[in-house]
């Protein structure tokens, strides 16, 4: 599993495959020129996604940026067009990334997917978080996928899997309890929603 994510995180600074000689496609993105716009205290030094805020590392065709974040393509796509989301200070998980910056990324999502699906003649995308080692995370600086799709490309196999039909029985009544009560335990600022 540490070689697996080691190699993904060498794949981001190292791109290989079916793409142009890499100087015609790589720069240094100039996101944190000055101090004014990134707090240096909160990029970690050998985190992939800081060295590419900071400048220090190339990243593969810059698509946006504003002051909260950036987007670029995935250096390791699952097709073509997969690109990333990425806030510019360092937050490991979603859960540690502030409301306000999630708010930020997210709210880019139709501008930025639209711009791909239209680019890569792609039918839908898919936005995707892995959050945790367990759920596939192997970059520990939050950051939201964008995976354009086209019809039968038959990206992910549990496309084919026969899904259950939830059956509300004790099960499930139990776990909309335990749900709701974490949910309750959480302070009343995080459950408002802003007007």
């Amino acid at each position: 599993m540490e070689a697996r994510r080691l190699a993904i995180l060498c794949s981001h600074l190292n791109p290989s495959g079916p793409y142009p000689a890499r100087d015609s496609i790589l720069r240094v993105s100039d996101c944190s020129s000055s101090e004014d716009k990134v707090e240096s205290s909160n990029l970690q030094n050998d985190c992939v996604f800081c060295k590419i805020v900071r400048g220090e590392s190339p990243c593969l065709k810059q698509l946006y940026e504003d002051d909260m974040c950036l987007c670029i393509l995935d250096t390791s796509p699952l097709i073509h067009g997969h690109s990333l989301i990425i806030p510019k200070l360092h937050y490991p998980t979603l859960e540690e990334t502030p409301p306000s910056v999630v708010a930020a990324m997210c709210s880019k999502v139709p501008l930025i997917s639209n711009a791909i699906v239209k680019a890569t003649d792609s039918d839908s995308f898919n936005l995707l978080v892995n959050n945790g080692a367990a759920a596939g995370q192997v970059i520990f600086h939050t950051h939201i996928h964008i995976i354009p799709r086209k019809e039968r490309d038959c990206l992910w196999t549990s496309e084919s899997l026969h899904r259950r039909t939830l059956k509300l029985d004790k099960e499930a009544s139990q776990l909309a309890s335990r749900v709701r009560e974490q949910l309750c335990r959480l302070p009343e600022e995080q459950l408002v929603q802003p007007s």
